[in-house]
């Protein structure tokens, strides 16, 4: 199967859901399949991701993204330790007038997520290369992150860049430990949210911490 049916064959399952069917992310399927082409030809120089396969580009990025649309809301965002730009890419792709920054301390990937920026058109993010442990002077409402930091290790490393009220939203493999649940019950409550993706067996969560000192 192309790497065009596959990605057509997933996001119709997305599609199908009462959670994403007003997105319609099929929509976007011409800007999904630019930003593959670009991240497998520049994979091949610089080695952005482990993944070389079509149908694991889709399911493992494309789609894994995705399932956290319905979660994160339509104000700015900030991905953090964005990497190849998963999920900061597949969101701004879809809703392409939400402003969001993606945070990344390799230059080769910052760079990379630049040339993503220039050809899709997604004027509304931002690229910032740098550790979001040394921007003291940002504040986020909601952050995204995928496989940043251990569970645990979080808030510690975001607690300076949340704004008011504002939300981690972390996309993890495994259910965490309940021992670590309840060592960050003390700073933090934290609302697990299982996740289903197209054509991927292995488990998918999405973690949303909120500071305990900014729920009212």
């Amino acid at each position: 199967m192309s790497l065009r049916d596959e990605l057509v064959r997933g996001l119709k399952a997305l599609n199908a859901r009462p959670e994403l069917e007003a997105m319609d992310v099929l929509q976007f399927k011409e800007q999904f399949l630019l930003y593959l082409d670009l991240l497998k030809r520049w994979n091949k120089t610089f080695n952005l991701t482990a993944i070389r396969d079509d149908r694991s580009h889709v399911t493992r990025h494309i789609l894994d993204s995705l399932v956290i649309a319905p979660f994160v809301k339509p104000y700015p965002f900030s991905d953090v330790g964005s990497g190849a730009g998963l999920p900061g890419i597949p969101l701004a792709i879809c809703q392409p007038s939400r402003k969001g920054v993606l945070i990344d301390a390799n230059g080769k990937k910052t760079r990379f997520l630049t040339q993503v920026k220039i050809e899709l058109g997604l004027h509304e993010i931002e690229i910032v290369q740098g550790r979001i442990e040394d921007l003291a002077d940002r504040k986020f409402k909601q952050i995204v992150c995928r496989a940043f930091k251990p569970l645990d290790a979080l808030v510690p490393a975001l607690r300076h860049a949340l704004s008011a009220d504002g939300v981690i939203l972390a996309m993890i493999g495994k259910e965490p430990e309940s021992n670590v649940l309840r060592a960050m019950e003390a700073e933090a409550k934290i609302a697990l949210r299982p996740l289903s993706v197209p054509g991927l067996e292995a488990e998918r969560y999405l973690a949303e911490i909120r500071l305990r000192s900014e729920i009212t």
